[in-house]
């Protein structure tokens, strides 16, 4: 048994890699995305919804494929497998986090941007010090739905080679020629999600007892 749990406990850390290094740059990378999408301007507003429909639209695994092997392909270019990854995974979860976002933004009613302009604030000022309270108390259970769907999906990586914890599994059970490693793969990625699961119960008790 030993054989098989300490090879993937060394790959969950690759696929805890993958999901905090996503998180860390599709977090931020969604509000500049949304702000597109809700831009007066139009070709913008346009443009960065036909990137969020094709992005939301089409499979991740195919798009990890293509982040990796197209440049490759068209330019002669190659790098880091998972560089690739993280690129890939940053960009699709940047555009569903982009559309949360906007959502909570347009939820929040026009009376209050009034007011704040009444008050005198800045555009920015209203954003951060009104808007943006609200919006993170409005999308956190929307966020927490997108962030336990990246744990399992950080297991795609492997059609690029990878060896995170899914593929470990899968290399362990034909070596052994048993669904043991499978099955224990599973219990690592409920142990990952119900810890992910668990946080989000946190912050939203913490955004509740702040109202």
């Amino acid at each position: 048994m030993t054989k098989i749990i300490l090879p993937m406990l060394s790959a969950s850390v690759v696929s805890i890699e993958v999901f905090f290094l996503t998180l860390i740059f599709s977090v931020p990378l969604g509000f500049p995305l949304a702000a597109g999408r809700m831009s007066r301007f139009k070709p913008l507003s346009y443009l960065v919804n036909a990137f969020l429909l094709v992005i939301r639209g089409t499979p991740l695994i195919l798009q990890l494929i293509a982040v990796y092997f197209f440049p490759a392909y068209l330019f002669k270019i190659s790098y880091d497998r998972f560089v690739a990854a993280i690129i890939a995974l940053s960009v699709n979860y940047a555009c569903y986090f982009a559309e949360i976002y906007r959502g909570g933004i347009q939820s929040i009613p026009k009376g209050q941007y009034e007011a704040a302009k009444v008050l005198g604030y800045t555009r920015m000022q209203t954003f951060f010090r009104i808007v943006l309270p609200q919006l993170v108390k409005r999308i956190v259970p929307a966020m927490g739905n997108e962030v336990i769907t990246l744990v399992k999906d950080t297991a795609l990586v492997s059609v690029l080679g990878i060896a995170e914890l899914f593929r470990t599994a899968q290399t362990t059970s034909s070596r052994l020629f048993s669904t043991t490693p499978i099955l224990i793969a599973g219990v690592f990625y409920f142990i990952m999600n119900w810890a992910v699961s668990s946080g989000f119960v946190v912050i939203e008790k913490k955004l509740d007892y702040y109202k």
